[in-house]
Formats: structure tokens, sequence, C-alpha cells
């Protein structure tokens, strides 16, 4: 079982697509983002309900209207939205099996439990470590590997793609005979 859900993984992905687009776009949808991803826009909103909550989204209404990065992405780092997606939950859940040694019966002495167990020591020592490695790296990091890897049309393609998404949800534009009254 993973930590670190598929929901985190499909946001960055998604918040990489934002990150990407030119500051006069308009956002993309969260319909938009779920087929770019390949899943449901159920599962994309509910992500995107998160990420609006703690303030890495910001929405805007309107039949255009879609998402945006509420702030740059160097100020959004990688543990910002594991916060935003699964919430902040322990790596490991310490059960004080200590407590409950055959030997010891009912009275554990007290050098067996007091103290941090041994074992949970060396678990919140990695979650410490994990969670600093994931506040290192900012969703421009992510952004700009992405960006060197992928050819530069693509990149293009992209934001067009989104572009045309955006335009299509207009519907066509009213006759002069509509707008008269």
């Amino acid at each position: 079982m993973s930590h670190i859900s598929t929901g985190v993984e499909y946001a960055l992905h998604c918040l990489i697509f934002l990150a990407a687009l030119p500051p006069e776009a308009e956002g993309a949808s969260a319909r938009d983002l779920a087929d770019m991803q390949g899943i449901s826009p159920e599962f994309a909103a509910k992500l995107f309900t998160r990420l609006h909550k703690a303030g890495i989204t910001v929405a805007t209404e309107g039949v255009k209207g879609g998402f945006r990065l509420g702030r740059a992405p160097e100020r959004i780092s990688v543990h910002d939205v594991v916060l935003a997606i699964d919430g902040d939950k322990a790596l490991f859940d310490c059960r004080e099996i200590r407590h409950r040694c055959a030997v010891f019966g009912d009275s554990p002495p007290q050098w067996a439990t007091e103290g941090v167990c041994s074992v949970h020591a060396v678990m919140l020592e990695a979650e410490k470590r994990m969670r600093d490695a994931l506040r290192g790296h900012t969703l421009a990091d992510l952004a700009n590997r992405t960006a060197a890897k992928m050819p530069r049309e693509t990149a293009t393609e992209v934001v067009q793609w989104f572009g045309q998404r955006r335009e299509s949800r207009k519907g066509p534009p009213l006759a002069a005979s509509d707008t008269e009254a």
C-alpha cells in the first residue's frame, strides 16, 4: 500500500499543465484536465476541490472558466500538494508493541516503555526526511523537468489543446437578429 495516494500523482500532473499555461491563459477546467490525464471528471473535481481549499488553485467562473494556480509555481511545494490531497497523515502508526511483551506479563518494566519506542524513532526520522524532501521540490521544479524532456512543439500543442477546449465551451456566436430585442 502506498503512503502517498495516486490522487497526489494525478494532482501534480494536472498542476504541471497549469504551470505551463501562459500567464494570459484563463486556466483549464477540471474536465479538460481530467481528459488530458485520462481520469474521470468526478475524480478530478474532488482533487481540485481540495487544491482550491488549500489555496493551491483558484477558480474562475463562467462558460470558459477553470482553474489557475493560486500562487507562483515556485511557491507550491510537492509537500503542499500532498497535504492538500492526502491530509497530514503519519508515515507510521506505532502500536506500542513493546508494552505487550509476553515476558513482562501485565507489568512491563519502566526501561522497556519509557521514551520513544526505538522502532518508532526510526520511522519518525524517516518521515521527517521524506517531508523535508517533498518540501524541497516545487511545482516549478517539476514543470521545468517536464519542459526539459518535452519537445517544444508538444508544449505548444498542449497549450493549444486547452485553448481549443475552452473555446468550444463558449458555443456558437449569436446572430445579429438574436441580440436585438
